[in-house]
């Protein structure tokens, strides 16, 4: 693990630039096109598979996925992607291995991709972490991509994040019963539907 010492300019959208940010892996990541993916822990399976299409399609052109490790949607994007093509934003210190579940695809990020955190050592999974760690994720992207959300989640709080830095919000389209956040998205026009993947 090391301090990072050099400014991201992505981050500068935030509301509040963070005071610290530690990392394991390559930091050159940071240089490339970035497109951040999130979405809900209990994806079904249209969610999974457009989600595991998306990340890859991304990272075969190039693109790094950023997300935040969770299980569900973060960690499917980040497997799609490939470890090398991926950067994961973490909501403990580094030394803990957060969620265990997810522990091998961390340990392969750790070698080949990026993880960051703005959290030092021995940080526990604290609640209000989740929050600080989804704006560092939304910042890093050029755009966000949100694959599921309820109205009420902390996904809809990663839509607020991108709203107040003006980053496009494109989404995937859901039948009206589910993914109720982003067809609220869609109706209110704050969001655009990925009807192609081939478009991308």
């Amino acid at each position: 693990m090391q301090r990072i010492d050099f400014h991201i300019d992505a981050l500068e959208s935030m509301k509040k630039y963070p005071k610290e940010l530690f990392c394991i892996g390559n930091t050159d990541l940071l240089d490339n096109k970035k497109v951040s993916i999130v979405g809900s822990r209990k994806p079904n399976q249209y969610v999974r598979e457009m989600t595991h299409l998306l990340a890859g399609k991304l990272a075969k052109q190039g693109v790094v996925v950023v997300s935040g490790g969770a299980i569900g949607v973060d960690a499917i994007a980040h497997k799609a992607a490939g470890a090398k093509n991926t950067i994961m934003v973490a909501a403990t210190g580094l030394d803990k291995r957060y969620p265990a579940i997810n522990r091998n695809l961390i340990c392969d990020i750790e070698k080949e991709g990026l993880i960051m955190s703005q959290f030092p050592s021995k940080t526990p999974s604290n609640r209000y972490n989740f929050v600080l760690r989804n704006e560092v994720v939304v910042a890093l992207g050029d755009v966000l991509v949100v694959t599921y959300a309820d109205i009420d989640s902390g996904t809809m709080r990663s839509v607020e994040y991108a709203m107040k830095m003006g980053k496009k919000i494109y989404v995937l389209p859901h039948r009206i019963s589910e993914s109720q956040g982003t067809n609220l998205l869609l109706e209110e026009g704050k969001a655009e539907a990925i009807y192609n993947l081939e478009a991308l």
